[in-house]
């Protein structure tokens, strides 16, 4: 064996040891930090993201961000209350989310040295009052939320410290007086937009009006009755005002009240005469939304146009929520031109064209016409009908419609955008879209649609959006595009496509993004794509049934002459995914830059499968684990322009250089949910761009494998999101990887368990020999020191006893002590003594060793009874022994030896205890003799009534008995 370093040594070694550790797994200093409960979003490294982390103290959420911090968004936690200064730190925060939590109480004071802030957001709480100090030091305020709380108390200096404040929002509150809302808000001079709907208010009495920069006023869904203000004047310049859902019933509630500044008044929900209105006030009739005002019959419309007055300038008419069922031509015949008519949430069951809604001559500069949420069933074909050249946009969503005719909409030549989504429809005539040249956008998707015709778009040459998204469409047949050449976006998925044809996407020279997703396709051929291969861009596949069992099972790439996609989405292949990826499926994707693989149980990738993609930048493969584990290496040597890879749930169980050499330009690298119990040092060595690591879930090791990876984590090159929770499992208490115990990584651990483990292998040697020699002697020290100690607690209080003497007897001679000395001292005359016997006066149930412990320390005197029986019984051993260490240790002579029979000093050499008793005491023998038995308990009665003094003089005067024991 060597010799041993000196402890100095050693401390050099282990500093050697450490310094050695952290240089040559941080060749490069790159290094990683992290927050406890925040992301910083890389792409805006001022911004950050702390939600749904479920906690309930504010500086446990926040405590950790960076002075420069200007977006935290705190929302859906626990926090209840916001305390003084909690974000003193942060002050250049311009946004702070607190939405969605259980705030009851903020502190005066909590939003403290937060003069840059522009918006607060404190909506979805439990907030119940506003002080007056509550957004003290908010002078920079632009956007309060505090719409969904449980807000009734509101103290008029509450908004006075934001002068800057643009945008209130309290709706759904428990507001209930109109005056304390007023006053709380008449200093904020710059107040634009106040949302106050969904309250408890009901009346405004007499005081000052609203700020005069107001023009956006929203009181919809409260219990008002009257606009009575403190002057004609009180809503200010107010231009937008929602009154709707309230108890207005009286068109004199606003005849003290000065409604010709508004632009836009809304009375929906009211049961108000809108003519009466119209005639007690000053409100321009165009001013006014018609909506959901009762005016469901032809008469009453007509009326309302007449009261809008000849004029030549176009305007918007909403007529929504009306009970509407028809409308005949005169209906609209007085109303001046109208440019926007909404008739939506009606009960209309037919537009015929548009004819019996309007005069073609009267409204011919409608350009938009809203008929959304009717009972429409049929589109019929329009023939011999005026145009409206101006009408430009036509939506019917959210109907009934089941079939359209052809040339349903011949009556508007020009129009621009139409929107039939969200219906029934199952037959599409092939004429249907007939002279709609100028048509840019059509939604035909959420329909019924099963088959799509050749000339179903034959006149929409300038279509550029055409969506048929989650119909019923099985078969695209030859042609079916083939005149629209300037479509650049077409959606067919969520259809029921199971094959595509060579000429499927024929004429679609201008297709930039097409969804193919969720439908049945099994196969792609790059012929299908011949069409638009040279301007696709976009290209959605998700959620399809392609599948291949060998890597072997490709004949030709399916994406060969897609040079210009740079954006392919695979994911959610069914059943179970893209099992199996051969080498050339991805061959000829040249410019991709995005590629969706996640939710493939992959189980095999060739490793040539991404040599094309040279300009990828972003790679999706989460969830993609069934049990390969790692990828082949090499499979991203050509990946040099990929900053962003997401291997969450990917199988992985190591992180090794051959896989991950490559990428020097990857930026996010996200692995949550792996098998990983470390990040391997000669990755992090290769990846000296790296900035964002997400190692959630995993199971990471605190282990001396992993000291290089907590020295890594230390500084501010890589954040690791959420560092600080990355736990394991070391011993009873959990550890943390970023703080977890190395010393035992530098030290001489062979010595430490040589020292720990050779005394115990020595006692596991020594105690069995112990115990088969040793035993009584062993256990008579014990209880020795356990009378000592007894004892000792006993000195210096007065000796009370609760027997004379305690018999000592073996078993065979119990009939000499039950018929001699029993009666002879306990019943024969006085004195008589009180003596402890074994079966009379030990305590039941308790350990016998104790007992005799007990009896002897509570007896003044110990008689033992001497036979050779009693000499060989080990209890009857301990006994004396234990009374022989008063008389050896306590200078107490409490021993009364008695011979009940004749025993050789040969017999007695092997007792050497005894021996030594019977040498220092006299001892008092029995003898068969009646005239020696009244000597005998003469004797003893004297014995056994002397006191300590009195025995040591009976100790050295009388010896005369000592024949008896060689008789």
């Amino acid at each position: 064996m060597g010799m041993e370093k000196p402890r100095s040594a050693m401390g050099q070694m282990n500093f050697i040891h450490l310094f050695l550790a952290f240089v040559l797994f941080n060749p490069l200093g790159v290094t990683a930090y992290g927050f406890r409960n925040c992301i910083q979003t890389m792409k805006n490294p001022s911004n950050f993201k702390c939600m749904q982390r479920f906690l309930n103290n504010i500086s446990s959420i926040v405590g950790d961000l960076p002075n420069n911090a200007e977006v935290v968004n705190a929302s859906h936690n626990t926090i209840k209350v916001l305390p003084y200064g909690s974000f003193r730190h942060l002050p250049q925060l311009k946004v702070l989310q607190l939405s969605y939590n259980k705030m009851e109480k903020i502190k005066d004071g909590a939003f403290e040295n937060l003069t840059a802030l522009k918006e607060l957001n404190l909506s979805c709480n439990y907030l119940t009052n506003l002080s007056k100090d509550l957004f003290l030091g908010l002078g920079n305020l632009t956007l309060l939320l505090l719409h969904n709380n449980r807000l009734s108390v509101l103290h008029q200096e509450a908004f006075s410290p934001l002068p800057s404040l643009l945008d209130l929002q309290l709706q759904f509150n428990n507001l209930n007086s109109f005056d304390v809302v007023i006053q709380s808000v008449r200093k904020l001079n710059g107040l634009k937009y106040l949302n106050l709907c969904n309250n408890n208010l009901s009346f405004l009495r007499p005081g000052v009006g609203f700020p005069p920069s107001l023009y956006n006023l929203k009181l919809c869904n409260n219990s008002l009755r009257k606009m009575e203000g403190p002057g004609p004047r009180f809503l200010g310049n107010v231009t937008v005002l929602d009154l709707s859902y309230n108890k207005f019933s009286d068109a004199f509630s606003f005849a003290n009240v000065s409604l010709q500044r508004l632009q836009r008044l809304k009375l929906v929900g009211n049961n108000i005469d809108v003519l009466q209105l119209l005639d007690i006030s000053n409100l321009k009739p165009r001013s006014l939304d018609y909506s959901g005002l009762h005016l469901n019959k032809v008469s009453q419309l007509t009326k309302v146009c007449q009261r809008l007055g000849k004029s030549n300038r176009p305007f918007s008419l909403h007529l929504q929520s009306n009970n509407l069922r028809n409308v005949s031509n005169q209906t609209f015949l007085a109303c001046p031109p109208i440019q926007l008519l909404d008739l939506s949430r009606n009960r209309l069951r037919s537009v015929d064209c548009v004819r019996q809604m309007l005069n073609t001559t009267a409204q011919s500069h409608l350009s938009k016409l809203l008929v959304e949420h009717n009972l429409l069933k049929h589109l019929r074909g329009c023939f011999n009908t005026a145009p409206f050249k101006e009408l430009t946009v036509i939506s019917f969503r959210f109907n009934r419609i089941l079939s359209i005719s052809s040339s349903a909409f011949h009556y508007a030549p020009n129009l621009n955008t139409l929107h039939l989504n969200i219906n029934s429809i199952a037959f599409l005539h092939a004429k249907a879209l007939k002279g709609l040249k100028q048509l840019r956008e059509l939604r035909l998707d959420n329909n019924l649609l099963t088959d799509i015709y050749n000339d179903s778009f034959s006149d929409l040459s300038n279509l550029q959006t055409l969506n048929l998204r989650n119909n019923h469409v099985s078969v695209l047949f030859s042609g079916t595009f083939k005149s629209l050449g300037n479509l650049s976006t077409l959606d067919l998925g969520g259809n029921n496509i199971h094959r595509l044809a060579n000429d499927s996407f024929e004429g679609l020279g201008n297709l930039s993004k097409l969804y193919l997703d969720n439908n049945n396709l099994q196969y792609i051929s790059p012929s299908f794509f011949h069409p638009i291969e040279r301007t696709l861009q976009v290209l959605d596949l998700m959620g399809n049934k392609i599948y291949f069992i060998s890597k072997n099972q490709l004949k030709q790439p399916p994406f060969l002459n897609l040079r210009s996609v740079y954006d392919l989405k695979l994911q959610s292949q069914r059943p179970h995914g893209l099992k199996v990826i051969p080498s050339m499926f991805l061959k000829g994707l040249t410019s991709l830059r995005n590629l969706y693989l996640s939710e493939n149980k992959i189980l095999s990738m060739a490793p040539d499968v991404f040599d094309d993609l040279g300009q990828l930048e972003y790679l999706n493969l989460a969830d993609t684990s069934n049990g390969m584990g790692d990828f082949p290496p090499g499979i991203f040597k050509n990946l040099k322009n990929l900053t962003t890879l997401d291997l969450e749930n990917a199988g992985f169980r190591t992180l090794t250089l051959e896989v991950f050499g490559n990428l020097s330009s990857l930026r996010y690298l996200l692995l949550g949910k792996n098998e990983l119990q470390t990040f391997n040092s000669s990755v992090a060595k290769a990846l000296p761009s790296l900035n964002y690591l997400d190692l959630r879930k995993c199971p990471l090791s605190c282990t001396c494998d992993n000291i290089w990876f907590q020295n890594w984590l230390s500084n501010s090159l890589v954040q690791v999101v959420y560092l600080y929770n990355y736990s394991c499992s070391s011993g009873q208490q959990p550890s943390y990887v970023y703080s977890f115990d190395t010393h035992v990584c530098f030290q001489d651990i062979g010595l430490y368990l040589f020292s720990a483990t050779f005394p115990v292998l020595v006692l596991s040697m020594l105690l069995p020999f112990l115990y088969h020699r040793s035993y009584w002697h062993i256990k008579y020290h014990i209880y020795i020191l356990r009378a000592w100690v007894n004892d000792y607690w006993r000195r210096g209080k007065d000796e009370h006893y609760k027997f004379d003497a305690f018999v000592s007897y073996n078993s065979a001679d119990e009939s000499w002590v039950l018929e001699q000395l029993v009666p002879s001292l306990e019943k024969a005359g006085a004195p008589t003594f009180r003596l402890c016997l074994h079966h009379r006066d030990f305590q039941p149930g308790r350990y016998v060793i104790d007992n005799i412990v007990d009896s002897i320390q509570n007896s003044r005197h110990t008689i033992c009874i001497i036979s050779r029986r009693y000499l060989q019984s080990e209890w009857c051993s301990m006994e004396i022994q234990l009374a022989s260490y008063r008389l050896f240790d306590e200078l107490k002579d409490v021993l009364i030896p008695i011979i009940l029979e004749a025993i050789p000093e040969r017999e007695l050499s092997v007792y050497h205890r005894m021996r030594k008793v019977m040498l220092k005491k006299t001892y008092i023998a029995w003898s068969p003799d009646p005239e020696a038995q009244r000597l005998f308990w003469a004797k003893l009665r004297t014995a056994l009534k002397a006191s300590n003094s009195e025995d040591k003089e009976f100790d050295q005067g009388d010896t005369s008995d000592t024949s008896l024991l060689q008789a």
